[in-house]
């Protein structure tokens, strides 16, 4: 594909992109007359309002690839939130409370909600996290599984169950306050790099024109209430499937039979 990119279409690109109102000028650590210099220098590049995108669209769908692996590596997904939102800070707790992966050199995970339902279905090696990408109108929120080709099926309805179970409201106070603290305390802890915080800084002013204050984040996490998470999680469970699988499927399920 990259491959295939004509000098045409790079100048389109650029003219459609290389605007003002497509840019952003951010900076931390430095004094703003210094960034208002560097601003000035930049005069140069074409003024111009953005053009509106089209809204994302999700259509669900799946893409299986196989192998002579003896793994299998599933992923699936349902439609997510926006960026910012209130529901997608809702996806982000619920990530938490399934288990997005251990925070200690080869931990055990077990805190996992994930883990514990599908320690109970194989005994075999296997890996289970949620994850929760949000986008500026759009986002996906899904289960990700590794384990050997043979258990594939009971693995990734295991952790499936997992997700419907705290839609049926199998979640307690304690689990989202405990989630969102680990939210709030890894937003803290990235921010404290001044690469991702500038990166962080970037994307709100180019998405928003603004940039939202570490505090009213946090805020904005502790207003996650039990009844939102259960929402979220009642949106993959009712919502259409994305799956893609990778490896030897002599026993993985297809879409429609999660």
């Amino acid at each position: 594909m990259v491959g295939h990119i004509s000098t045409n279409q790079l100048q389109s690109f650029v003219e459609d992109n290389f605007i003002s109102g497509r840019m952003a000028l951010v900076g931390i650590g430095v004094k703003h007359s210094v960034l208002r210099q560097v601003g000035e220098g930049l005069l140069s590049v074409r003024s111009g309002a953005a053009t509106p995108a089209d809204k994302a669209v999700y259509r669900g769908g799946e893409l299986r690839v196989h192998t002579n692996d003896d793994l299998v590596h599933a992923l699936i997904a349902s439609e997510g939130a926006a960026n910012g939102s209130a529901q997608a800070n809702a996806f982000s707790v619920l990530q938490r409370i399934l288990g997005s992966g251990p925070r200690v050199k080869r931990g055990s995970n077990i805190t996992s909600k994930l883990c514990q339902g599908v320690a109970k279905a194989t005994a075999d090696p296997f890996d289970a996290t949620a994850f929760s990408l949000s986008y500026s109108d759009s986002g996906l929120f899904g289960i990700y599984t590794v384990t050997q080709a043979g258990s594939a099926r009971e693995v990734i309805n295991a952790a499936v169950a997992q997700v419907r179970g705290v839609a049926e409201g199998n979640v307690s106070e304690a689990d989202v306050t405990a989630a969102k603290n680990q939210v709030k305390t890894e937003y803290l802890m990235l921010m404290e790099n001044s690469e991702v915080m500038l990166e962080e800084v970037g994307a709100q002013a180019l998405a928003a024109a603004a940039y939202q204050q570490p505090d009213a984040v946090l805020q904005a996490v502790d207003a996650v209430t039990l009844d939102n998470v259960v929402k979220a999680a009642k949106t993959f469970v009712d919502g259409k499937k994305t799956m893609a699988a990778l490896g030897h499927h002599t026993n993985t399920p297809f879409v429609d039979e999660i």
